[in-house]
Formats: structure tokens, C-alpha cells, sequence
């Protein structure tokens, strides 16, 4: 089983951008493109000049950013392994070299015959430096906006584990079969343990999919000593790849909602429906639950679900897809996200 990647290294707000994630690509497009219009703006004379500046500018940019992304693609697992500030620097050198290699490879093409010279490539090269310097700047204030949801979701995790109609009602199932039934007594005992661990000692970003559900199964062996057969959990992760890495607490929280504001409210109990899986380069999660009509129960003040939601923008940004689905009857949660192996981090 694939370790899981620690992030004391780099913290999550110290850490370079994902260059392989098509949220940090289309960002670096727009924004990088942003640029050479506010420069044309600047340089030009006239509102015609405008359009001349913009096809000069784009001329060079084009093949110098696109040359840029394809490196810093590539390079990617290896720039994430550097110490975050050895990485910022490795980046900023590669758009150096790459502006200056297209330069001097196809000069002659992409600048026009009066903007030759040593000052002229300098200039060009403390441009692509400058421009890159701020993108990296820009990610790493939008990952300093959305960290705190990394730390608020350890506090909520252990106050989750601590709730206490939660403890109280653990302690109460346990002690009531201690005597006839020790060994399942030694069990949930040893359930709350981990459950508690885990609450109270989360530094990474990514965990193994697996241990997610195992520690998931555990939770869920609890609450069915506690409701009994009112509890039927049907689970679906043949398709689960052993090396699948997501963030922690993803899964635990999101079942926690589906017993509290489904199961329990409900006299006959019901299904929750578990589905884990592997669809093309994409890892599926997807939570089913009977309810109450809305308004029937308290629902709950949906901190945690809106505290995934921010965790996987932060990780993972537009590749991460989170919706629900809401009847009269029903509640399903359906979470994509990129498929992350130990490989690739």
C-alpha cells in the first residue's frame, strides 16, 4: 500500500501549482494573455496600433508559453519534490531558457527585423521572468485564500469525533454487550481508537482511497452496533485501484451526514448506498441515502460538506467535480476527482 504524501515538507500554501492540472493551464493562458493586451494597451499610439502590438506580442508569446507549459508538464513530479522555494526558482530559471531558445532558434520569425540585439532578448527574457514571477505569486495567494479549509478540517473532524451524543451513544452500545459479548466489545473499542487517531493526527494531503474505506467501515461498524438492523450499508468498490490517493476525511464526514440526517430519523432505518471506483482517469465517489422530506429533520448546518467542497478546489481545482442530488426521499453526493497515484506526487 502507497504511503501517504506528507505535506511538512511543503505546505500545501508553500507548494508549486500543479502545472498538469487544466485549472492551473487555463488560468496561466488567461492570464498570460491578460498581460500582453494591458502591454499593448500600454505601447500603443493609436486604437489601429493597439491591434499591431497585440499580433507582435502574440508572436513571441504563443510559442514561448506554450514551450513553457509542455516543459513544466513534464518536469512536474520533479518540481514537486523540490523544497518549495528550490522549486519556484528551477521554474523561473526553465522560462528563462525556454524565452531565450526561441529567441535565438527562431528569432528572425517571431520578432520583427527592427527589434534585434542583446537589449532586446534581455528585455524579452525579463518579461517572460516578470510575467511568470506573478503567476506564481497569484497561485500561491489563492492557495494561502483556501488552506485555512486543510486546518479547519482537522478541528471539525476531531469536534465530529468528540460530538457528544456521539461519544455518549458509543460508550452506551459498548457497555451494553461488554458483558455478553466481549470480544465485540474489543472491537468497537478498538474502532473508536482508530477513529479518534485518525481525528487528531491528519498532516497530509493525500491518503490511500483503501484506508479512507476501511476507516470509513469502522465508523459505519459503530453506528450499526448502535441502530442495528434500522442500518444496511451496501458497498461497491470492486473497482477501487490500490494505489488511489484522496484527500482525507472525504469519505467519513459525508457518511456521517447520510446516518445523522438519513438513517436515523427515520423508524424502519434504510440503505446507504456506497460506490468507489475507477472511471477512466477519474476516481468516482458517490453516496446514496434515503430521507425525511426536507424540513422533517434538522439538516444540519452543512459545514463539513461545504469544507470538502474547499478542499478539493484547493487540491485539485477544476478537475474535482462535487454535486447534489436532493428528492423528496433521497439525498446522493457524487464526488469526481483525478485519478493521483504515489507515482505521480
Amino acid at each position: 500500500m502507497p504511503k501517504p504524501q506528507s505535506i511538512k515538507q511543503n505546505h500545501i500554501h508553500d507548494a508549486l501549482p500543479d502545472f498538469r492540472n487544466l485549472g492551473v493551464a487555463l488560468r496561466t493562458l488567461l492570464l498570460t494573455n491578460g498581460m500582453v493586451v494591458v502591454l499593448a494597451l500600454l505601447r500603443a499610439s493609436s486604437w489601429p496600433d493597439v491591434m499591431q502590438q497585440l499580433i507582435q506580442g502574440a508572436a513571441l508569446l504563443q510559442p514561448v508559453l506554450l514551450a513553457c507549459m509542455l516543459l513544466l508538464y513534464a518536469l512536474n513530479p520533479l518540481l514537486y519534490r523540490l523544497p518549495s522555494w528550490h522549486g519556484y526558482t528551477a521554474t523561473l530559471v526553465i522560462v528563462a531558457v525556454t524565452t531565450l531558445g526561441i529567441i535565438q532558434v527562431g528569432g528572425e520569425i517571431y520578432l520583427p527585423r527592427y527589434e534585434h540585439g542583446g537589449f532586446i532578448t534581455w528585455r524579452y527574457i525579463f518579461l517572460s521572468v516578470t510575467s511568470a514571477a506573478m503567476l506564481l505569486f497569484y497561485f500561491k495567494l489563492r492557495a494561502l485564500a483556501l488552506s485555512p479549509a486543510i486546518y479547519e478540517a482537522r478541528l471539525q473532524a476531531l469536534q465530529a469525533r468528540i460530538r457528544p451524543h456521539f461519544l455518549f451513544n458509543c460508550i452506551n452500545t459498548v457497555l451494553s454487550i461488554v458483558r455478553a459479548d466481549p470480544k465485540r466489545a474489543e472491537v468497537a473499542l478498538e474502532d473508536m481508537s482508530d477513529l479518534f487517531r485518525m481525528a487528531m493526527a491528519q498532516d497530509n494531503a493525500l491518503v490511500p482511497l483503501r484506508r479512507e474505506a476501511e476507516l470509513s467501515r469502522r465508523y459505519l461498524a459503530l453506528e450499526q452496533l448502535r441502530l442495528g438492523e434500522r442500518l444496511k450499508i451496501n458497498w461497491h468498490i470492486e473497482n477501487v485501484p490500490d494505489d488511489a490517493l484522496v484527500p482525507p476525511l472525504i469519505l467519513q464526514p459525508l457518511l456521517e451526514n447520510a446516518v445523522y440526517h438519513g438513517i436515523e430519523p427515520l423508524a424502519d432505518g434504510g440503505n446507504i448506498d456506497i460506490r468507489l471506483g475507477l472511471q477512466g482517469n477519474e476516481i468516482h465517489l458517490e453516496i446514496y441515502n434515503p430521507r425525511r422530506e426536507p424540513g422533517v429533520h434538522h439538516t444540519g448546518n452543512k459545514l463539513a460538506l461545504a469544507n470538502i467542497r474547499e478542499r478539493l478546489d484547493l487540491l485539485f481545482d477544476i478537475e474535482a467535480h462535487y454535486t447534489v442530488e436532493s428528492g423528496a426521499d433521497f439525498y446522493r453526493v457524487h464526488i469526481i476527482m483525478p485519478y493521483v497515484r504515489k507515482d505521480m506526487t
